[in-house]
């Protein structure tokens, strides 16, 4: 059903489903009710490679794009250099192309029509007079106290932060006003940025925005899915036998649903997913004795996996299988395409090892020589006298003995 024939009711629900919060939704409710299209950006700095985690916005974005919501991208290359420096300013702009490539490949393998989504590179206008100035604005009302509690669960924290770091969340503010939405959309661990826009924006002159959050899944290794931790999520590009690997050693202790990856993966990506590819959810969990097991709902699964009904062993390769059907289209597409190849390897060039230094001999020069000769000759006189010493000692102490018999 595309968004024209769901009613606003309809809309909504699909705009609010698996979100862990939604600030002001009365603000979606109005646009809804008048029958616009609600705008919504989400933004991604593009730092580390782009893993299996970023499924879970992508299948947000495809229900907004479903709801007839227009979607906009925000490639934040100035916020990646400026939380910390973790990607270099030399290979942001390459690391953005790099992002687009993935998330419209992400999107597609979802089956989701991409006439309503928008890419925007955040120095197209983050660099401009009127932005800049905005800036200035906010970090006149905003203290530091507030700027890095802020950005406390999203920008790299470190002993000495830099100045950069307590800009980061202001940028993100100034955003939603910049690209004109009305709700900006992120994970949950943003939520203190979100409610720094809510109260700054309206003290320089600009409007308050809704807020979308997703929940946060964690990884293959449990706690958050990172980019830097290899152990907790698999590259889109890995090969299968890798990411068959991976999800085979992911922590998924029996009867425990709490803190575990994989089911979280289920919940919130492969079920919605096979409902945008299928017009159906399920998940199904094939089994060597017996009949498949077969899921409707998360809740069934969860409850068949406390129960050790659904085993860790049945359960990872069915994620396994799962995954790697979304993943096949996204494969193809990249060995297929040399120009994102080349990307790759720009954004993420390869390490060239370090070269152990040779230790070179020292010259130790002339005087050196001089002195170790000096050295033995003194060692050698010293031998000479020593001996010499104890040959008077010797005879001295005869001549003592003789006087005492003679005595």
């Amino acid at each position: 059903m595309s968004g024209n024939e769901l009613t606003w009711q309809q809309k909504f629900d699909l705009i609010r489903e698996n979100l862990a919060e939604v600030l002001n939704p009365e603000i979606i409710e109005d646009v809804l009710k008048k029958g616009e299209p609600l705008r919504i950006y989400w933004g991604t700095a593009p730092t580390g490679k782009v893993h299996c985690g970023y499924f879970v916005p992508m299948i947000k974005l495809a229900q907004f794009l479903q709801a007839g919501c227009n979607v906009k991208v925000l490639l934040a290359d100035v916020h990646g250099f400026l939380d910390n420096l973790k990607a270099p300013i030399e290979l942001v702009e390459y690391r953005a192309k790099y992002y687009r490539f993935c998330i419209t490949a992400l999107l597609r393998a979802l089956n989701v029509p991409i006439e309503k989504l928008e890419f925007v590179l955040g120095s197209s206008y983050q660099l401009s007079a009127k932005y800049a100035m905005d800036v200035y604005r906010l970090t006149a009302i905003t203290t530091e106290h507030d700027a890095r509690k802020a950005g406390a669960e999203v920008v790299k924290q470190v002993d000495n932060p830099t100045l950069s770091g307590l800009i980061y969340p202001l940028l993100q503010a100034l955003d939603e006003e910049a690209l004109d939405v009305h709700a900006q959309f992120g994970g949950v661990d943003q939520r203190k940025i979100f409610t720094l826009a809510t109260e700054a924006l309206p003290r320089i002159g600009y409007r308050v925005r809704a807020h979308l959050m997703n929940p946060m899944v964690p990884g293959l290794a449990g706690g958050k899915m990172s980019a830097s931790d290899p152990n907790s999520k698999i590259d889109l590009i890995d090969p299968p036998d890798v990411v068959a690997r991976k999800i085979k050693k992911a922590n998924a202790a029996p009867k425990e649903v709490e803190d575990n990856g994989l089911l979280a993966f289920v919940e919130h990506v492969l079920f919605p997913a096979s409902g945008l590819l299928d017009g159906e959810r399920r998940f199904v969990v094939e089994r060597k004795e017996g009949e498949p097991l077969v899921y409707t709902t998360p809740e069934a699964m969860k409850e068949d996996y406390q129960k050790d009904i659904l085993t860790p062993q049945l359960l990872k390769p069915a994620v396994t299988a799962a995954l790697q059907r979304l993943l096949d289209p996204i494969q193809k597409e990249f060995t297929s395409n040399p120009e994102w190849q080349e990307i790759e390897k720009k954004a993420y060039p390869a390490e060239v090892p370090k070269e152990k230094k040779q230790k070179k001999p020292k010259d130790k020069g002339t005087k050196y020589l001089e002195m170790k000769k000096a050295a033995e000759q003194k060692a050698e006189e010293g031998k000479t006298l020593n001996e010499a010493t104890g040959a008077d000692v010797g005879k001295d102490a005869s001549e003592a003995m003789e006087k005492l018999n003679m005595g």
